[in-house]
Formats: structure tokens, sequence, C-alpha cells
């Protein structure tokens, strides 16, 4: 089975692109909502983000994601405390993932491939470009945060330029239509 890494900046439509591939029956694993979900499910995780967070980072047992965001992103040693937290917990969630899919190929998608230095664990990479701008008013508009903020999370992820000669593919996210084709074109490729 071929691992395939879905990666991109923030707001260049990854899980638009992830969800093309799952309307091929391609199987589908997305790293931030593995995350999403074990932050508010895993005791022990629960746990670690509270000894390193305070107590207060959760409101009625659900995370401030809103209240963390603001701590790690104006941080780098917060923000590496709780990537050495989740990225484990999520790694664990992948490989049950694996040991209950075996397709041709699946699909991972996670934000940070490159920063983590984890490339050489898939077998193709797929990176999702998308205007600045564009992508800073996806950011704004779906998380309710400034431009100030959208920019924040920019800055602590790599610039597409120093990594698209790494990737095997690249789907530029502009229009619906061309997304659409060019995702059938890589599927049928990796399916073969």
């Amino acid at each position: 089975m071929k691992i395939v890494g879905l990666t991109g900046g923030i707001g260049s439509g990854k899980s638009t692109v992830l969800n093309l591939f799952k309307s091929h029956g391609v199987k589908t694993f997305s790293a931030d909502l593995s995350a999403k979900k074990l932050v508010n499910s895993d005791k022990l995780l629960i746990n670690l983000i509270k000894d390193s967070f305070g107590n207060n980072i959760y409101k009625n047992n659900i995370l401030d994601s809103k209240k963390l965001s603001s701590i790690v992103f104006d941080n780098p040693d917060k923000l590496k405390i709780l990537n050495s937290i989740i990225h484990p917990a999520v790694a664990s969630d992948f490989k049950y993932f694996l040991e209950i899919n075996n397709d041709h190929y699946i699909i991972k998608e996670a934000a940070i491939i490159f920063e983590t230095k984890s490339e050489n664990n898939y077998n193709k990479i797929i990176l999702v470009r998308a205007p600045l701008e564009t992508r800073i008013k996806r950011v704004m508009n779906r998380d309710k945060v400034s431009k100030t903020e959208v920019m924040k999370r920019i800055d602590n992820q790599l610039d597409e330029s120093s990594i698209i000669d790494k990737c095997d593919y690249i789907i530029d996210n502009y229009n619906e239509e061309d997304l659409n084709e060019r995702v059938l074109s890589i599927h049928q490729e990796l399916s073969v």
C-alpha cells in the first residue's frame, strides 16, 4: 500500500482536496481532524495539555482551541511543547488507521510534513497551493480570526518555495473545475 502525503499552507484547501479524493473512494486520514478528536477524547492527552497549559485551557471539557492558538503561535517554545504532546498521539491514531485499511493507496493530510521532517514516511507527496490573499481570507472566515492571527500561523509554516521541488504533485487551488480535474488525474496515476 502506498502512503501519499497531502500538504500545503494553512487555507490552501487541503481539506477540499482530501474530500475530492475521498469522493473517488480513496481512504483518507486527516492529521488535523485526528488531533481535534483526540484532544477532547484521549484522557492522557487531555491531562498532558492541562499540565502544560493550565486547567482553564478546557471549557466544559472541550479544548479552547482559540485560546491555545493565541498562546502557541506567539511562543515557539510553547508550540514545540504542544507538538511534542499531540504528534505522538496522532501518529498512533494513524498507525491504527493503517492497520484497518488496506487499499492500493491512502492519503494522509498533514500540514507540516516537511516541518516535522517526516517526508520520508511517504511514497508520494502532493502539495496544495493557493494565492496568499485567498488563504488569508479563507482562514479569517473559517476561524473568525484577524489577519494578524492568520499571518502568525502562516509564519510558523515553511515557505512553499522551499518544499516545492520535494513534492511529486502540485495542485493549484484556484477554481473548482480545475481542482476536480487535477485530483482525478492524480488519482488515476496513483491507482495504477
